[in-house]
């Protein structure tokens, strides 16, 4: 039973996935967190001290503490949120990730036999 088990772990690639959704999770607290924590109080201050999450356009007053409002704010922080985001997994992934480089392709299958024709027919 251990074994059936240990094969399917080994053979599937199933704790090879389990280890990347951690490490994955792990590193979208540490980008999430370099964004809420470390890059949107500095753009907030350049822009006026303005904190994103508040903006909003307020339609109607429903009561003395109910409002109807379109928060944009939030949205607008949502999407720098993800570009950061997406730009810090893209440097990451640069920097880890590292293509093999190339190697020169041979000729192809009609160029060797042609080849191998020219030098045939200049034997004979």
């Amino acid at each position: 039973m251990f074994s059936e088990f240990k094969t399917f772990l080994t053979k599937t690639n199933a704790l090879a996935l389990a280890i990347g959704v951690v490490i994955g999770t792990a590193l979208g607290n540490v980008v999430t967190s370099l964004v809420k924590d470390i890059i949107m109080p500095p753009i907030g201050l350049l822009l006026g001290n303005v904190d994103f999450s508040t903006i909003k356009w307020v339609l109607a007053n429903a009561g003395t503490d109910k409002e109807i409002a379109i928060r944009y704010g939030n949205f607008l922080s949502l999407v720098i949120a993800f570009i950061v985001v997406a730009f810090v997994v893209f440097w990451i992934a640069r920097l880890l990730i590292r293509e093999k480089p190339a190697e020169p392709a041979g000729p192809s299958d009609e160029v060797v036999l042609l080849t191998e024709i020219r030098d045939e027919l200049r034997k004979g």
